[in-house]
């Protein structure tokens, strides 16, 4: 009976969610040529419309343990599920998120992604890609906007601990910015590719914030401890 019910919620939000996300897409292509700042607020809406399906279909409830502090920061996110990638959304102020480069070519999603500001990072993390995406991080915070990225680089199931890409150590090198690490567990409700979405809380662990200057070494093992505090055995499905 709890395995039918957990399917028919997950029916329910993807017939929803995904139902009604293109007409966000529609909004944000309409205005994104005239009116570019307004694909930031259509994207904020987006994201919290999807963090109420995850509440009131799925059952899933957000918890945000420690203090989330808000200014010119590096914020370093664990990446376990889909759902952290739009929830930035919720949790910051026009959050500038590092994406793959390659995301922003598909058609019309890329298009929103460049008018929305995504940071567009290359998978070599060459001299060049580090250039670019130090140009983009140091202009978002300019203007006053959170920088996001998911060191690991792709979604990982929920209890792994992958090395973080050689990109983060360039960048906490380059910006000099504070680094706030956060960890998140939401793989253990809405793991990676599985239709089936467990009802429950899923959490993020705010660690202390790691000043910059330290060794890069240094630096990337404090943050890789931080964003896998909530590492643990996947609940067995209800």
């Amino acid at each position: 009976m709890a395995t039918m019910i957990t399917a028919l919620r997950s029916l329910a939000f993807l017939l929803i969610f995904y139902g009604f996300s293109p007409l966000f897409v529609l909004a944000a292509i309409l205005v994104g040529s005239v009116a570019p700042g307004a694909v930031q607020r259509i994207a904020t809406a987006w994201s919290r419309f999807h963090r109420a399906c995850a509440r009131w279909l799925l059952g899933q409830r957000v918890v945000v343990e420690g203090e989330l502090p808000h200014g010119p920061y590096l914020y370093i996110v664990k990446h376990e599920s889909m759902f952290e990638t739009i929830d930035m959304l919720c949790l910051f102020d026009r959050p500038a998120i590092g994406a793959k480069r390659e995301l922003l070519d598909i058609p019309l999603w890329g298009f929103i992604a460049k008018r929305y500001g995504l940071i567009p990072i290359e998978r070599s993390a060459g001299a060049s890609a580090m250039r670019v995406l130090r140009a983009a991080a140091r202009a978002a915070t300019a203007e006053g906007r959170a920088v996001c990225l998911f060191p690991e680089g792709t979604r990982v199931p929920h209890g792994e601990a992958p090395p973080l890409r050689a990109g983060f150590a360039g960048l906490y090198s380059l910006l000099g910015l504070p680094v706030v690490p956060i960890a998140v567990d939401s793989g253990r409700v809405s793991p990676r590719g599985k239709f089936m979405k467990r009802a429950g809380v899923i959490t993020y662990k705010v660690g202390d914030i790691v000043p910059p200057g330290l060794d890069r070494r240094e630096a990337e093992v404090i943050v890789h401890a931080a964003i896998n505090r909530l590492n643990g055995p996947v609940a067995p499905l209800q």
